[in-house]
């Protein structure tokens, strides 16, 4: 019989409250989905994207990674071995004044997460433009890799999510 690996088990579990946020609930939109297996290393990845009813300027990410070398410790059951997946949270969002606005922006998410690693904002735009509008891609980075340990702690952590989304709705 088929047993689920921690990827798949949290991705389920995932998926299923993102998307009673979408369709019971009715707080949000999915707006992307990937679920991807990466041949050339063996690797799983699984993302999705969302945004509020009320804000769609903003879009949130869940992503959950996994390496050939966790997948195969847990399918193989390599003893001493602890299969985890790594969890990355995005917010997408445009900005025209960087030097204001990404400070605020990490003030914002420094409140609602109190985060152990710095929040990394990485900018980008269109050459050529009079004024640019800034792609600003804000990324929350945890000190640990989760499995299904943590699963009780997905709806505090979607929770986060649309709080963050509310209030940088309201920069």
């Amino acid at each position: 019989m088929f047993d689920p690996t921690v990827f798949e088990n949290l991705k389920v579990a995932i998926e299923n409250q993102v998307y009673d946020l979408d369709n019971l609930d009715e707080i949000i939109r999915v707006t992307d989905r990937v679920d991807r297996l990466e041949l050339s290393v063996m690797a799983r990845e699984f993302a999705l994207q969302f945004v509020l009813i009320d804000h769609p300027d903003i879009t949130a990410e869940i992503r959950l990674d996994t390496s050939l070398k966790d997948l195969a410790a847990e399918i193989l059951e390599m003893p001493g071995e602890t299969p985890a997946c790594t969890l990355r949270i995005r917010f997408y969002m445009k900005i025209e004044n960087p030097d204001s606005q990404c400070e605020r922006i990490a003030e914002v998410v420094r409140k609602i997460w109190e985060p152990e690693l710095p929040t990394v904002q990485t900018l980008s735009f269109e050459y050529g433009q009079n004024r640019p509008i800034y792609r600003n891609t804000v990324e929350l980075r945890f000190n640990r890799r989760i499995n299904e340990d943590q699963m009780e702690d997905i709806p505090n952590l979607l929770d986060h999510m649309l709080q963050t989304l509310g209030k940088l709705g309201k920069l």
